[in-house]
């Protein structure tokens, strides 16, 4: 969620982040299925649906992402990667 102020939440996705990172899972996932298996016809029938229902919208919030300046990228990527204390993830590290 992005508030206008301070920008993205901190350690969380905004939506188009969220829905990028989701995109890019879900395409390397078919695309290694289309390597494995070239003529499946249910990594097929997932892609033609992916590009159907969502690839308007993820380009949309890709092309948001973009025009990002390069240090507020590089400031949110750290961000994201930097570790969360044992205390916000509920112990877990």
């Amino acid at each position: 969620m992005t508030d206008e102020r301070t920008g993205p939440s901190a350690g969380r996705l905004d939506a188009d982040e969220e829905r990028v990172t989701r995109a890019w899972h879900l395409l390397v996932g078919l695309g290694a299925a289309l390597v494995h298996r070239p003529f499946n016809p249910v990594t097929y029938q997932a892609l033609r649906d992916y590009l159907d229902r969502d690839a308007d919208e993820v380009l949309a919030s890709l092309t948001v992402l973009l025009e990002r300046p390069e240090n507020q990228l590089r400031e949110r990527i750290a961000e994201l990667t930097r570790p969360v204390p044992a205390a916000e993830n509920g112990g877990r590290s």
